[in-house]
């Protein structure tokens, strides 16, 4: 809920923004969080801000 990426990931492919968000969750714990941190902000920079 940080920057918005799981919620606009999730309006994109029409998807509940709670679950793309636990699933995001899920896939950073599995992957020792700290690489699931890494994309998340990479993300950050790279998906366009709605107005």
């Amino acid at each position: 809920m940080l920057a918005g990426v799981c919620g606009g990931i999730a309006k994109y492919f029409d998807l509940d923004p709670s679950l793309v968000r636990l699933g995001y969750v899920v896939l950073s714990v599995l992957s020792a969080a700290f690489p699931g941190i890494l994309v998340y902000i990479i993300l950050w920079i790279i998906i366009p801000e709605e107005y």
